[in-house]
């Protein structure tokens, strides 16, 4: 038979946890995962909040609505807009990546900009897709880019992905709304935010008003919940969200139902709220810990944060991924996130932050 390839390939973050694993068999010895993206200070405890779940009910077991469960997309609404959008605003997706692939998929562009560092899972997915991209070497670049711009859309995250980097949020508003003003499509693509604001936290009601900008979300990394695959979109544009909402259909039949009536019981019930809370106190304490760490053995490459602050899950250090994994540290090189910078990457690896800080500590101490 005949094969359509996609020319993307596997992502080198799952080839290094294989390969953390044969080593793991082969030596009998431990190795600290920080190649990948999973919040590991403390798991998040379901173990109550599980009993006030129906598993025999129909929301559970019968087919989801389309666009999610309407009481999820209400909560999110007060959760992450004040109440001041409306669900019929917001698409359930199966996870962050989901909710860009979507979005890629259905918005008219030439390119889409991303950062001169990125997740590499973006320019795979726009090869997927067949998709062109471009690069931006900082935010601040992007104001003097709207005419090349123009036609095209840009993705913003923040805080980063690899390098944990967080702008202030006053300028970087500014830039977006100069962007939405002259017609430029944005991405505004913040998985991590979450984990360090509340629902008292304004941004997303800020970007209401800018109806060039769809946000994309995701609950993998806010409540410590990847593997239940849940994230959003949101978008004010009703042709778009209407596009939008065929091609979830289509795409997944509805998404997983105890996902989503987990995650409404997280947003909205004492219980639920209660058990969010604490796993964010303790990640966001745990990634401050380690971050603050690596300041202090000067291990943490200061150079990629001049014009922002280290705060995401991820930050970048100034050792090779090769040197962290003779210290029995999985990392991934910095040059696997960059198309146009992977000599000078080559130097750095990425690690996550998201680990118990006394085990974080244990393996950093071998590190000269």
């Amino acid at each position: 038979m005949e094969i359509k390839k996609s020319g993307a390939a596997l992502s080198k973050i799952v080839q290094i946890g294989e390969k953390l694993k044969k080593l793991t068999a082969e030596t009998g010895e431990t190795y600290l995962p920080l190649n990948r993206g999973v919040n590991a200070v403390v798991n998040i405890d379901l173990s109550e909040v599980v009993k006030e779940m129906d598993f025999n009910s129909n929301d559970i077991q019968v087919y989801p609505p389309g666009p999610g469960f309407p009481a999820l997309r209400q909560a999110i609404n007060d959760e992450y807009f004040g109440g001041k959008s409306s669900a019929d605003n917001i698409l359930i997706t199966a996870g962050g990546m989901n909710a860009l692939d979507l979005v890629v998929q259905a918005v008219g562009m030439g390119k889409l900009y991303l950062p001169v560092y990125y997740w590499g899972c973006y320019f795979q997915m726009l090869t997927v897709r067949g998709i062109g991209n471009a690069e931006y070497m900082a935010q601040r670049d992007l104001a003097g880019m709207i005419p090349e711009l123009k036609g095209n859309a840009v993705l913003i995250c923040d805080p980063g992905n690899p390098l944990g980097e967080k702008y202030d949020d006053d300028e970087q508003f500014a830039l977006i709304k100069k962007l939405n003003d002259a017609g430029v499509t944005v991405f505004f693509d913040s998985p991590y935010r979450r984990i360090f604001y509340d629902k008292y936290d304004n941004y997303y009601q800020r970007l209401l008003e800018l109806e060039n900008v769809i946000i994309t979300e995701s609950f993998s990394k806010s409540v410590g919940l990847s593997g239940q695959r849940l994230g959003f979109i949101h978008t004010t544009n009703r042709e778009l969200h209407d596009e939008l909402e065929v091609r979830l259909m289509y795409c997944t039949n509805g998404v997983n139902a105890f996902a989503q009536q987990l995650i409404l019981r997280l947003l909205t019930t004492p219980t639920g709220i209660a058990a969010a809370d604490a796993f964010k106190a303790a990640t966001s304490r745990g990634i401050a810990l380690n971050i603050e760490y690596l300041k202090q053995r000067e291990l943490l490459a200061e150079e990629y944060y001049h014009a922002s602050t280290p705060t995401g899950i991820f930050v970048v250090v100034n050792r090779t991924e090769e040197e962290l994994l003779a210290h029995r540290i999985g990392s991934v090189s910095l040059s696997f996130f960059t198309k146009s910078r992977k000599e000078e990457a080559s130097k750095f690896a990425r690690i996550c932050v998201s680990a118990p800080h006394d085990k974080f500590v244990e393996y950093f101490e071998r590190v000269k």
